[in-house]
């Protein structure tokens, strides 16, 4: 009796260790821990993506040390020195400016210790070991042609008006994204089928600092007083949901949403939740959806690879030069979604369950 009651003691004093790590506990095959550090809360994906890897993690053996930076990089900084201090295995990052870790990085190669790079790729430094994230020159292709779509280019339409909208500059993927689009867009500006009224074309002018919303709903703002006081906008390229939730703001300020004057076709990204109830509102037109959970998944797999010592799985090896280097990389496919395809997407893959889009 003795001895069950001292287990059970140890057992409940792994548990309250574990979740003070504010992680679930790894299964009894404890093969070490794993940073995880991730950029925000304020966004649903980064806190969905941020279980995932708990879960994925765990499921392997692993016990996770999860931080959110809150978008602030100096507190990602600390955090992921502080994570190296504790004696990781593998710092799985998700930078907020990808510019900014090679210090901290260096710190982490000196103990042994590897580094993925999580969908956001750290540029300039020697010290990434591989790359997980989704096909970004790709999203960019899908939300423009959904826009191409929307409009009937392609049926020779026109012309429109478009704005564009970028994101992030100090987040690498946020280029991709861009250059994707506009390797669709750029022909039918070309041909004078689709009209940049504000003449705003290039990321150093249309990038969105920090992929923060109020930031996109003022230049919409101003946009719309600058450029469109007869004429009135078609669609707008917006990268990521968060983006369109603030330029649908903006819009529906001035009258648009509204019988006689709807809503522009406006793209997004990572099929959050409010911009899903936005499309089934007819109000946002598309979002491009990224599996998260099937981006942990091979996040995890590479961990535990690089831990056995095993090769690691990767699809690229020429794309994601990071100003030092090519980084191994593996990149998963994203997935166009509408107002016609969301229930079969989404709520079909469990990815979103019904009652959330009530």
């Amino acid at each position: 009796m003795n001895s069950r009651r001292t287990t059970l003691k140890a057992l409940a004093a792994g548990i309250t260790l574990g979740f003070a790590l504010g992680s679930p506990v790894a299964n009894a095959q404890d093969k070490g821990l794993v940073g995880v550090s991730m950029p925000t809360k304020t966004s649903t994906r980064w806190v969905s993506d941020g279980n995932s890897m708990v879960s994925s993690l765990a499921a392997l053996g692993y016990k996770a040390d999860l931080q959110y930076a809150d978008d602030d990089i100096p507190n990602q900084l600390a955090q992921i020195e502080n994570m190296i201090t504790k004696g990781v295995k593998v710092l799985v990052i998700a930078a907020i400016d990808g510019s900014t870790l090679s210090n901290a990085l260096q710190k982490a190669a000196d103990k042994g210790i590897k580094v993925v790079a999580y969908d956001r790729l750290i540029v300039g430094s020697k010290n990434v070991d591989y790359y997980a994230t989704f096909d970004n020159f790709q999203v960019g292709v899908l939300q423009a042609q959904s826009l191409e779509k929307a409009l009937g280019l392609k049926e020779g339409k026109g012309p429109f008006n478009i704005e564009l909208f970028g994101g992030s500059a100090d987040d690498n993927n946020a280029f991709f994204f861009y250059d994707g689009a506009m390797s669709v867009l750029q022909p039918y500006i070309d041909k004078g089928k689709l009209v940049v009224m504000s003449k705003q074309i290039g990321m150093n002018k249309v990038s969105t600092l920090r992929w923060d919303g109020a930031v996109a709903q003022a230049r919409m703002d101003n946009l719309l007083s600058a450029f469109y006081g007869k004429a009135k906008v078609n669609a707008v390229l917006s990268p990521y949901d968060g983006l369109s939730i603030g330029i649908l703001s903006s819009l529906k300020g001035v009258g648009y949403g509204s019988a006689g004057q709807p809503y522009p076709y406006v793209s997004g990204q990572d099929a959050e939740v409010p911009s899903v109830k936005s499309i089934i509102r007819k109000e946002q037109y598309s979002t491009i959806f990224k599996d998260t959970r099937e981006l942990a998944k091979v996040t995890a797999k590479m961990v535990d690879s690089m831990m056995a010592g095993k090769t690691v799985e990767i699809n690229d090896t020429k794309t994601y030069n990071n100003k030092v280097k090519v980084v191994p990389s593996y990149l998963l496919k994203p997935v166009s979604v509408d107002l016609s395809n969301y229930k079969a997407v989404l709520v079909g893959s469990g990815y979103i369950k019904e009652e959330q889009l009530k």
